[in-house]
């Protein structure tokens, strides 16, 4: 179990405002998905795995997610390093930061791992890690510092489950070689 590290923790004024706790990371993902303005040709012209979504659906998706994710983040943290929680539970709450903050930022490496770099498997050890991280921080919330925080977290953590299986289904699918190269080659 790893602890509240204030140097791997966003502040705590991002915790404290429920509007700029949903917006932080909406806008961080928003980002990333318009400097990887390219990757709706690039995706499809990959050999992907059944029940693969139209691009398309990921804006949305991932816009509801950190939506609620950030709300979560805003409950957990906020309310529970509230004063009048015992010490147990203001711990909780200031190692959940520490992990949303970890987890935030393999969140937002995933798509340049995958897209930009073309590294399936690195893109897919992110993305199982982030599942691991965010099924933990669901429970962690859940059942020690705010119950509706955990409930929160389930819709991310079932998407992240199919994305782990998107980006491995892909890899795998296309020789673990994401490069131009190799996938001109495999169409002809």
């Amino acid at each position: 179990m790893t602890t509240y590290i204030p140097a791997l923790t966003l502040p705590q004024t991002i915790f404290n405002n429920p509007a700029f706790s949903i917006a932080f990371p909406i806008a961080l993902g928003t980002a990333v998905g318009y400097s990887a303005r390219h990757t709706k040709r690039t995706y499809l012209s990959w050999k992907n795995p059944p029940l693969r979504p139209p691009p398309w659906v990921f804006g949305p998706v991932w816009t509801v997610l950190y939506g609620t994710m950030g709300y979560a983040a805003y409950r957990a943290t906020f309310l529970g390093t509230s004063p009048l929680n015992l010490p147990s539970t203001i711990a909780a709450a200031k190692h959940g930061a520490t992990l949303y903050t970890i987890q935030l930022g393999l969140n937002l490496a995933w798509m340049p791992l995958f897209f930009g770099l073309r590294r399936p498997i690195e893109g897919t050890v992110d993305c199982a890690a982030l599942l691991g991280i965010n099924a933990y921080l669901a429970y962690l919330w859940g059942t020690k510092v705010d119950e509706m925080a955990g409930w929160l977290m389930l819709p991310y953590v079932a998407w992240l489950g199919f994305a782990t299986y998107l980006s491995a289904g892909t890899g795998y699918l296309n020789g673990w070689d994401l490069s131009d190269e190799n996938v001109q080659k495999k169409s002809n």
